[in-house]
């Protein structure tokens, strides 16, 4: 067995894994990266990119199937394969940055194997063994399988399975009504595919529902089946699924989309005395794990499952691993988007979470995309931003409605970087922008307190009868 040391071993080639390692290198540390499937991980593969590449195609379609603004619709003649076809062509364009070439090139020594602790200060990787002075575990997740009478047999998909099909399904059905199911519901109905969605409680649960009701109501018009507080009580082969309401559906393929796991079965982290709770890996503040030389960093760490969070873990860890510093991961100021049509985009706390939080000092702002220019232009005037602030301060924002993943951006800065909403009424955006909805938003915070205020009527008129 050839034995190697490091100063950093990193376990697992997906965003956090890369990042970290990519710092790391560059900064003149000796990195090891460990990887046992593709780089790149879930996010490059079978996630993010493949799914938003998707999207957008499907998006074309529908653009084309309904026409608007003078222009008449007309058929799309959508050729499933070459959707595929798109979509593969997307992860090549962006996988030569996830390589393990570049990484070389970086000066990281990748070793494509599964990795498995043999002590707190040891791993093994194939027929390398590795010690090294710090670990990095950023093993990711998994798609996570309800426990349902004769799923197994029905052979579903996930989404590490269905970028695959070459055909379109005729009646694809789908469990789960979060991101992945109801962006997953909407492209392949825009691509031709009947669907069936049903979820065990509302669609989007974890969004405000105010929010998320278009996304729902734009689905229903498109002509996608939702059943919502809905159970599956088992699975037949057809696959036919047995509904708790004693019905039946009947399709032609089956889509899981019931959350994540994380990987963490094969570490035998129990040799590094590393801890792990129902989320993944218990990590502190700073995402050290119970084991002082090993952090956990993205999904494995239970702290929530984004590539963008995976991708700030990285740069957190990057402080204590490299540095001695003391880090702190914070999850405020991490925002989330579903990438659906309308898109729904949310940063901090929604409503119902502010209110309990804040009680009466919480102020709710709504913008309608109605009142804004650019979205009328676009006949996108369907959409709305609501801004949850407390003494001047955004503690939650969210909006439903065209690029509402790009209008979420400044709200994260701001959260990251402490700013008041005065800083969102300072900028001069170029007219006509959708971004207007962010300082309308901003600028309704003080509008009463500018132009409802007696005191600042009674100053206004004192001055104009004393200045020349």
């Amino acid at each position: 067995m050839e034995r190697i040391g490091c100063d950093v071993c990193v376990i697992g080639a997906g965003s956090g894994g890369l990042s970290f390692a990519a710092g790391a290198a560059q900064m003149g540390a000796d990195v090891v990266l460990v990887e046992r499937g593709e780089m790149g991980g879930d996010c490059l593969n079978y996630g993010c990119v493949p799914s938003k590449a998707l999207l957008a195609a499907a998006k074309l379609a529908q653009a084309h199937r309904t026409g608007g603004m003078g222009v008449a619709p007309g058929m799309a003649e959508i050729d499933f394969a070459a959707v595929k076809d798109h979509v593969a062509a997307v992860i090549a364009q962006i996988a030569p940055h996830d390589s393990q070439e570049r990484f070389e090139g970086l000066g990281v020594r990748v070793i494509r194997e599964s990795a498995a602790f043999v002590s707190p200060r040891a791993l093994r990787a194939g027929g390398t063994g590795i010690t090294a002075r710090r670990f990095v575990i950023a093993t990711g997740s998994r798609p996570r399988l309800p426990d349902l009478p004769g799923l197994a047999e029905a052979a579903p998909l996930t989404n590490e399975t269905v970028f695959a099909l070459r055909d379109c399904p005729s009646h694809l059905m789908i469990l789960g009504g979060g991101p992945v199911g109801m962006e997953m519901a909407q492209a392949h109905r825009r691509l031709g595919a009947e669907v069936t969605l049903i979820a065990r409680s509302r669609v989007l649960p974890r969004e405000d529902p105010e929010l998320a009701e278009p996304v729902r109501a734009a689905l229903l018009a498109e002509g996608v089946r939702i059943l919502e507080d809905m159970a599956v009580r088992r699975v037949r082969p057809g696959p036919v699924l047995e509904l708790a309401d004693g019905s039946e559906i009947a399709g032609s393929h089956l889509l899981c989309a019931t959350g994540r796991l994380p990987n963490i079965e094969d570490l035998a982290l129990e040799r590094a005395g590393i801890e792990t709770t129902a989320a993944g890996i218990a990590v502190d503040a700073g995402l050290r794990t119970t084991n002082r030389r090993a952090y956990a960093i993205g999904d494995v760490a239970g702290q929530g499952k984004f590539t963008h969070l995976a991708g700030y873990h990285a740069g957190v860890a990057i402080r204590p691993v490299l540095f001695g510093l003391p880090a702190r991961a914070r999850t405020a100021h991490v925002p989330r988007v579903t990438y659906t049509s309308p898109e729904l985009a949310q940063i901090g706390m929604t409503e119902a979470e502010a209110r309990a939080a804040h009680g009466p000092r919480l102020e709710v702002i709504r913008v309608p995309y109605a009142g804004n220019d650019r979205a009328q232009a676009m006949g996108q005037g369907t959409g709305l931003l609501k801004l949850m602030a407390v003494r001047g301060r955004a503690v939650g924002v969210g909006i439903a409605g065209e690029s509402a993943g790009e209008l979420i951006a400044p709200w994260a800065m701001a959260a990251a970087q402490g700013l008041k909403l005065k800083a969102v009424t300072s900028m001069v955006l170029p007219y006509p922008t959708l971004s207007e909805l962010n300082k309308r938003a901003a600028g309704a915070y003080f509008s009463p307190r500018l132009f409802d205020n007696p005191a600042v009527k009674r100053v206004v008129r004192l001055i104009q009868r004393v200045i020349p």
